[in-house]
């Protein structure tokens, strides 16, 4: 059998994958930085604040930032042909949805990185195999729209290391998932693998609403 050779990163993607890296390295600093500041208590920072958008919804609705108005929500990165960790992160939205259930104002909001494929009705099906509520809304779009949304507002690396028709093996992204207020800043960024995050994540989703 002829091994296959590592995908080859084009000058352009590459530029990309290395300004995803420095956009979270720049956010890991600016964090690190704010949780030394932060009182026992306290409400987390405000980080960012995120610019209006408006995708569609796995039912087919558009759904965005003016429907998210006045709600606190929590979004993650997923895409269904994902072979490795988007799964988890699902499990994890799941959990948070469950444990979230006593706040029925909550959101959960998973935006697709791979929008050429993860149509409504693609995700609509995806939806239904991870238990998705009303609350957890799956959201796809244009490319470009999504990308915006992702990487300029929530500031999380997504794209492809490939050209042409999309290999899922060749998708990469962020896997913090977001705490965004109901003014649509940004409030934290969790790594849900910790059980400690998500206990810090709740915590301050609860903050933020008593706010």
């Amino acid at each position: 059998m002829t091994a296959t050779p590592p995908a080859t990163l084009r000058p352009a993607h590459l530029l990309g994958a290395v300004a995803g890296a420095l956009l979270l390295l720049a956010f890991v600093v600016s964090l690190f930085f704010a949780a030394r500041a932060r009182a026992p208590g306290a409400p987390p920072p405000v980080l960012s604040t995120l610019p209006a958008f408006t995708l569609t919804d796995h039912a087919g609705a558009p759904f965005g930032s003016e429907a998210l108005r006045g709600r606190a929500w929590v979004a993650n990165f997923v895409f269904t042909r994902c072979p490795t960790v988007c799964p988890a992160l699902s499990g994890h939205m799941a959990d948070l949805q469950a444990r979230t259930a006593d706040h029925p104002d909550v959101r959960l909001v998973s935006f697709t990185v791979d929008p050429g494929y993860d149509t409504p009705e693609v995700l609509a099906g995806y939806a239904e195999r991870v238990g998705a509520g009303p609350r957890w809304r799956f959201l796809t779009g244009a490319y470009d729209d999504v990308r915006r949304a992702v990487e300029e507002g929530l500031k999380i690396a997504m794209g492809s290391t490939g050209a042409g028709p999309i290999d899922p093996a060749e998708v990469f992204h962020g896997t913090h998932f977001v705490l965004v207020d109901g003014q649509g800043r940004v409030r934290g960024y969790h790594d849900v693998s910790r059980p400690e995050q998500v206990e810090r994540l709740l915590a301050d989703l609860r903050l933020i609403q008593a706010e």
